[in-house]
């Protein structure tokens, strides 16, 4: 037992270390902000990262190479790109290979499942074999199990739920962190994560009221915090991140999807890091 709580910190270091809290990242902000006498640019350099995006998608084919050069020269220098379907798993894995920025996860997207079989709705048993697989496509590197999670706007709910709960424990089970999808499952997703031993992770793109992000965070998970603070309408989620301690909270993109305000029906992108962490300064002052 000790050996397993040993790895878990290790693994949840891991993505940790690699994907920084804005606590960190509106330092460094501040500190470049700071004169220096130092000729050097790159000592005043913001080293920024998305902790969520979907560069591998085919809307990224045709300049994948500039959307990145994009993000880099804003400072983002590091990208977790999340796996939705076992189909989706060898594809990432290989563009990953490509470029040394990306670092991955694997998981069963709610919202994909309908993906999985033509002609009729899938079954638990549909998904035998993936979720077989998950466990070998993870021990490639992954850094967590995502994004995975329940979403109350999609069908198969039930189907959800069994994928859900199984993931969890191959989670617990290889002692990695958990990247979760959630539309109005918040309070019901936590009390499965607890009980399969889950204990960390990211709450990607929160939409909850700050008493919901604080049970997140007391569990051991980070909230994640991407373009919806820029809409002046979400007041309960901007209420929400503006009191939630900075060190439980990381950025993300959610790219292609969730652009900034002012940018709807247009593709998002990790270069736009550097904006949701202005949008998160003024939010928090």
């Amino acid at each position: 037992m000790q050996i397993a709580k040993m790895s878990a910190a290790i693994n949840s270091s891991n993505l940790l270390g690699e994907f920084p809290s804005a606590s960190q990242v509106l330092a460094e902000i501040a500190n470049a902000a700071t004169p220096t006498e130092s000729p050097n640019a790159e000592t005043n350099r913001i080293q920024l990262t998305d902790s969520h995006c979907h560069l591998d998608f085919p809307i990224f084919d045709a300049d994948r190479e500039a959307v990145l050069a994009r993000a880099q020269a804003e400072g983002v220098e590091r990208f977790l790109v999340m796996g939705i379907s076992a189909a989706q798993w060898p594809r990432l894995f290989a563009l990953a290979q490509q470029y040394s920025s990306w670092r991955m996860a694997f998981g069963l997207h709610p919202y994909f499942l309908r993906d999985r079989i033509q002609n009729r709705e899938p079954t638990f048993a549909d998904f035998a074999d993936d979720l077989a697989l998950l466990p070998t496509f993870l021990e490639k590197g992954a850094l967590a199990v995502g994004e995975i999670g329940l979403d109350a706007t999609q069908p198969l709910f039930e189907l959800q739920v069994e994928l859900f709960k199984k993931q969890l424990h191959i989670a617990a089970d290889m002692n990695l962190p958990v990247i979760l999808h959630h539309r109005k499952t918040l309070d019901k997703m936590l009390p499965m994560v607890k009980k399969a031993g889950v204990s960390s992770g990211i709450v990607h793109a929160f939409s909850g009221s700050y008493q919901q992000a604080m049970q997140w965070v007391d569990a051991g998970f980070r909230i994640g915090v991407g373009g919806v603070i820029t809409y002046p309408r979400a007041q309960k989620t901007r209420a929400a991140i503006a009191k939630v301690p900075l060190e439980s909270l990381v950025l993300e993109t959610d790219s292609p999807d969730m652009p900034l305000f002012g940018n709807q029906g247009n593709r998002n992108e990790p270069a736009d890091i550097a904006k949701i962490a202005h949008a998160l300064i003024l939010l928090r002052e």
